[in-house]
């Protein structure tokens, strides 16, 4: 009999493929008993979990997996860890799981690493102005010296960022190999920490009036529904660029669209609210839009690796020395995604 922790995968056949490099999937199994990839149901369900999690010490979910009800963990005897190998728990742990003193981690900071670099990413080539010139070069236009004017580098400017989450704390870190200034706003994140951090504290407003870059990485809660509203969109000055890569639902879009149709700002969304954009909704023909369709984090099979290898680097850790670099608790639900 087996003396390494047994380990369940309750996640969507597909999805396992996708999430576990052969290698990586080959290194797990050196130090659990865990069942293959390739045995997992097309589309995992309660019944499937609830008829194999007897026995198990960990439980790896993903998107997709259901929620871990009481009917479920009724039959988890020895679960001690949830490994949640995509972002948000939210949608998989109940009551019951606190209740049941089950620990719980994700990927949500390795996603963070994909989210941050495509934001870095959009930051340089909106400040080069990359997509108007691309778009200029193929109508036949070449180096128009009133366009090469208005571009500019990650160099002498501003930055504001919107929330020190896992994404902005990793935004943060990027940026740090340019010489600029960052801004950040987070009403949790004490002046002590802006000042490990590196970083210089200040309300929304302040931030949105002085950014060259405004970039949005806040969860989406209810205090956070609308937080970029006319009322500190109006504050961004001429030529400023904003970019959301966390949730559609921090910007009222009415009012963005207002302020884009006066095509003094530009903007680069990888989320919108509705998801997609309504067929006719301006921000489909703005020229001063960027819409890429929520691909940020998590999608790029690369991206789901390092989710995978993140989540097997987590429960060695939790085997070998009962901790975790990221350990989510009942009490940061409420102001986590």
């Amino acid at each position: 009999m087996s003396t390494k922790p047994k380990v369940l995968l309750a996640m969507h056949r597909n999805l396992g493929e996708q999430i576990f490099r052969r290698e990586d999937f080959e290194f797990f199994k050196t130090f659990v008993d865990v069942n293959e990839i390739s045995s997992l149901p097309e589309k995992v369900d309660e019944a499937f979990i609830r008829d194999n999690i007897k026995g198990v010490d960990i439980c790896i979910s993903c998107w997709g997996t259901p929620p871990f009800t009481k009917e479920v963990l009724d039959n988890a005897d020895r679960l001690k860890l949830i490994a949640h190998s995509a972002g948000s728990v939210k949608p998989i742990v109940t009551d019951y799981v606190w209740e049941k003193g089950v620990r719980v981690t994700s990927a949500a900071p390795a996603i963070a690493v994909a989210v941050a670099e495509m934001t870095l990413g959009l930051m340089i080539i909106a400040l080069k102005r990359v997509f108007q010139f691309n778009e200029l070069t193929h109508r036949g236009f070449w180096k128009l010296e009133e366009e090469i004017v208005k571009s500019r580098s990650l160099y002498n400017v501003t930055v504001g960022i919107v929330s020190a989450s896992h994404v902005g704390r990793n935004v943060i870190r990027l940026l740090k190999n340019f010489q600029v200034e960052i801004l950040l706003y987070d009403p949790y994140v004490s002046l002590e920490e802006a000042e490990r951090l590196g970083v210089k504290l200040v309300s929304l407003e302040e931030l949105m009036a002085r950014s060259d870059v405004v970039s949005l990485h806040a969860p989406s809660i209810p205090e956070t529904y609308h937080m970029i509203n006319r009322e500190n969109i109006k504050l961004l000055k001429p030529g400023a660029i904003l970019i959301n890569t966390a949730r559609g639902s921090l910007i009222d879009e009415s009012a963005l669209i207002e302020r884009l149709a006066r095509g003094d700002i530009f903007v680069c969304l990888d989320v919108t609210d509705p998801e997609p954009p309504e067929i006719n909704s301006p921000l489909r023909i703005l020229p001063n839009v960027i819409l890429t369709p929520h691909i940020a984090g998590g999608n790029s099979i690369t991206d789901r690796w390092r989710q995978g290898r993140y989540i097997i680097e987590q429960i060695y850790k939790f085997i070998t020395q009962g901790t975790m670099d990221y350990e989510v608790t009942k009490e940061m639900l409420p102001r986590i995604a």
